[in-house]
């Protein structure tokens, strides 16, 4: 997978301990190549609280964590490489819901979502983006 997989799991686990930057955390996502999985030509994702979720992974070992849990046994899962900035920048824009990603969902202690707000989607697809220009102008 490379390094950038790795740099971003080591942020994950820094905010999650509560240190760390968050704003550097986001950078990371960005840069990282991420493992998002595929069916019949779909990206993985699942709703939760009116927000759509779509699965990426740092690494082939925290993505088999989540294969085994889908489906036990030896099956393959067929994935996509994908950058972060690409996910959030044209892929959560592109679905007609509010769209995050949440980063080793299988990971335990060690995922991340990333919401459908400001400063992580484009603002025309964040939920806040009324309350964060609202803010703006006071």
């Amino acid at each position: 997978m490379g390094q950038t997989g790795t740099v971003l799991a080591g942020r994950i686990a820094g905010r999650r301990a509560g240190i760390g930057d968050p704003r550097a955390l986001v950078g990371e996502m960005r840069r990282s190549l991420l493992l998002v999985p595929v069916a019949d030509e779909r990206l993985w994702s699942a709703r939760l609280s009116g927000v759509r979720w779509i699965y990426g992974f740092t690494d082939e070992a925290a993505l088999t964590r989540f294969a085994l849990l889908r489906e036990p046994g030896d099956q393959p899962m067929d994935y996509v490489a994908l950058l972060g900035a690409r996910i959030v920048d044209e892929v959560v824009p592109s679905l007609a819901e509010p769209a995050g990603l949440a980063v080793d969902i299988a990971t335990e202690d060690g995922s991340m979502f990333f919401p459908p707000v400001v400063g992580i989607v484009p603002e025309a697809v964040a939920v806040d983006a009324g309350a964060a220009a609202e803010g703006a102008g006071r």
